[in-house]
């Protein structure tokens, strides 16, 4: 399995903290936000990796995370995104650096207690398909909020008027290979993006998505000033400045 890790975007939720930088190289208590996916992602032993990022900081990047090595990756990868095309765009730059494998999507303000070893073993033995990560939150309305049949999810809908539960999809995907013919097969939303929940209902159509949850804290650095103080709070607090 190889990893992507979406770290473009304009910041805008963020602002002016993100006025002369990416909010992924913004400090969550001790050390740059973007370490979080990275360690997530070697701590289950994904050492193949490409970071999709955009704007006028991807330079930054380079410097700060160079090779990957220091994060025990066998090949840290960089590519260009230009604009807001949305997740799903990114995604699809992936392409040739998937050459076929499944993927672990993680977008970069994704801060977990725990890390993703057991879900990406599950994800194995599925063979084929796609899962996704859920956790509950206390505002559904700003995230693609799953709909639940017992364990299994019928539906993902985008930023709900009416959550039908408080399950978040947060943002963190295991597809199979043939995600990249999906993503070719996608409209712009009214936002003119590519949506990523579009993709995930792709697969809950076809019988082939799977779904867990989540231990521990989820935060999510990046949605607003308030979210982002809550995620600096949460780290510091609990001690969990290396994913476990």
């Amino acid at each position: 399995m190889r990893g992507v890790i979406l770290a473009g975007g304009t910041g805008s939720r963020l602002f002016p903290l993100t006025k002369v930088t990416n909010k992924h190289l913004l400090p969550v208590y001790d050390k740059p936000m973007i370490f979080y996916p990275i360690e997530c992602m070697a701590k289950a032993g994904i050492e193949e990796v490409l970071l999709v990022t955009g704007g006028n900081n991807a330079g930054d990047f380079i410097r700060l995370l160079g090779n990957g090595r220091d994060f025990g990756l066998k090949e840290l990868n960089y590519t260009y995104q230009d604009g807001a095309g949305g997740i799903a765009q990114a995604l699809g730059l992936a392409e040739h650096f998937a050459k076929g494998q499944s993927i672990c999507l993680i977008l970069g303000d994704n801060i977990l207690e725990y890390a993703i070893a057991d879900a990406a073993r599950k994800f194995h033995d599925q063979k084929h398909g796609a899962k996704i990560l859920l956790s509950q939150v206390e505002n559904p309305k700003a995230y693609g909020v799953a709909e639940m049949e017992g364990e299994r999810v019928v539906k993902i809908i985008e930023k709900p008027k009416d959550p039908k539960s408080n399950w978040a999809v947060i943002g963190i995907y295991f597809y199979d290979g043939k995600v990249f013919d999906i993503v070719k097969t996608l409209k712009p939303s009214a936002r003119n993006e590519l949506e990523i929940t579009d993709v995930n209902n792709a697969y809950i159509e076809r019988g082939e998505m799977t779904a867990d949850k989540v231990h521990g804290f989820w935060a999510d650095a990046g949605e607003n000033i308030d979210f982002y103080l809550k995620a600096c709070n949460t780290v510091a607090q609990s001690g969990a400045n290396k994913t476990r």
